[in-house]
């Protein structure tokens, strides 16, 4: 979609002073460290260098922010549950993804990218759970979907499905693969109809 490759790196925030204007519509994309979340973006935006990939998981420390159309934003979360990071900065990011979260009026919706070969994680849980109150829509991307066979894959959606429906009823889950291109495209008309203020999915073959 045009409205992705369009998107351009606009903002970094470290603080919460930092965050651009709250005008708008955002998506927020969150998901444990090394899950391939910068990967998803980029499979997303369509470009391959939008979102920075590390091999070092927990690489991003701010809520970077790319715009795809004046006032429609893809957001970056720092990613969560990598062990090497100092509690005095995972305590710092909680803090600032917290406050985005519960402030955030352009927030429109989240992507929660989680690795398919190991699931939904407590760590997801939780914050399911806690944006669940907000009652804005959750789109969960199972990367790396293309390194199960079919059936580990099927298996791996009805399990996740069944799970995250446990922690937050407005949440959805989708196979995706960066490699592949499995999810990419049902992935892209989410986004843009919450980036346009539609919090309804989609409807399946459109």
């Amino acid at each position: 979609m045009a409205e992705f490759r369009n998107a351009r790196f606009i903002a970094s925030a470290h603080e919460t002073h930092e965050l651009p204007p709250d005008v708008g519509h955002e998506v927020a994309f969150a998901g444990r460290s090394n899950a391939g979340k910068s990967s998803a973006i980029n499979a997303i935006a369509q470009r391959r260098q939008l979102a920075f990939v590390s091999k070092t998981p927990g690489r991003t420390q701010t809520v970077n922010f790319f715009e795809c159309a004046p006032q429609r934003r893809l957001v970056d979360l720092p990613g969560y549950g990598y062990a090497s990071v100092s509690r005095t900065e995972r305590a710092h990011w909680e803090r600032l993804i917290g406050t985005y979260f519960s402030q955030r009026a352009s927030l429109k919706g989240l992507i929660l990218i989680a690795d398919a070969r190991r699931g939904v994680g407590s760590l997801d849980e939780q914050l399911l759970r806690w944006y669940a109150s907000s009652g804005d829509p959750v789109l969960v991307l199972l990367t790396k979907s293309d390194k199960l066979a079919r059936t580990a894959a099927a298996k791996a959606l009805i399990a996740a499905a069944t799970l995250v429906k446990h922690c937050s009823p407005a949440a959805t889950v989708e196979l995706f693969s960066a490699v592949s291109g499995v999810g990419v495209r049902a992935a892209q008309m989410r986004i843009s109809a919450w980036l346009d203020g539609n919090k309804k999915p989609p409807v399946k073959g459109e």
